[in-house]
C-alpha cells in the first residue's frame, strides 16, 4: 500500500452522487419528500379539523353563557314587574324585592362572567395542549421518516467494499496524527 502525498493547499472536489447530487441537494430532496408525505397524509387538514372542533366547542359554551345571561335578564324583568304592581302599602317590601333582584342579577352576572372566563381559559388550555400534542406528533413522525430515509440511503450507497475503504481511510487518518 502506498501513500500519495498531495501538495499543501490542494482542494478536493466535493463528493457528489450521479455528478450533481451533493449533500445539501440530498438533504433538500429528503425534506421535500418528508413535506410531501405530511401533505399527502393530510396532517394540516387534521390539525385544522381539531382546531375547528375546539372553536365550535368554545362557541357552544359562549352561547350557553349567553342563554344564562338572558335568563338572568328575564329574572330581573320579572322582579321589576312584580315590584311595579305591588301596593303602595308594601313600599318597604318593594324596596327589599328590588334590592334582592339587583343582588341576584349582579351575582348571576358575576357568576356568568366567571363561568365564561373559566371555560374560555379551559378551552384555550385544551387548544394549546392539542396544538402542542399535534406539533409533537408531527415532529416525531418527521424524525422517524427522516431516520428511515437516511438509513435506507446509507444502506443503498454503502456496500462492504466502500465500508472497507472508509475504515482504511479512518485508520490512515488516525495513524497520521
Amino acid at each position: 500500500m502506498t501513500l500519495v502525498s498531495e501538495p499543501a493547499g490542494a482542494e478536493h472536489a466535493e463528493p457528489a452522487a450521479f455528478g450533481f447530487v451533493t449533500a445539501p441537494v440530498a438533504i433538500s430532496l429528503a425534506m421535500l419528500v418528508v413535506i410531501a408525505i405530511i401533505i399527502w397524509q393530510r396532517v394540516p387538514a387534521a390539525i385544522a379539523k381539531a382546531l375547528d372542533d375546539k372553536i365550535k366547542l368554545i362557541r357552544d359554551q359562549l352561547a350557553e353563557a349567553e342563554d344564562l345571561r338572558k335568563e338572568a335578564e328575564a329574572l330581573k324583568k320579572e322582579y321589576e314587574k312584580k315590584s311595579k304592581s305591588a301596593d303602595k302599602d308594601a313600599a318597604a317590601l318593594l324596596e327589599r324585592a328590588k334590592h334582592e333582584a339587583e343582588e341576584i342579577v349582579a351575582k348571576a352576572k358575576t357568576d356568568a362572567e366567571a363561568l365564561i372566563e373559566r371555560r374560555t381559559r379551559m378551552a384555550e388550555g385544551k387548544i394549546a395542549a392539542e396544538e402542542r400534542a399535534a406539533i409533537d406528533q408531527l415532529r416525531a413522525t418527521a424524525a422517524e421518516a427522516a431516520t428511515k430515509a437516511a438509513a435506507r440511503l446509507i444502506a443503498e450507497r454503502h456496500d462492504a467494499a466502500s465500508d472497507g475503504k472508509l475504515v482504511d481511510q479512518a485508520i490512515k487518518e488516525i495513524a497520521g496524527r
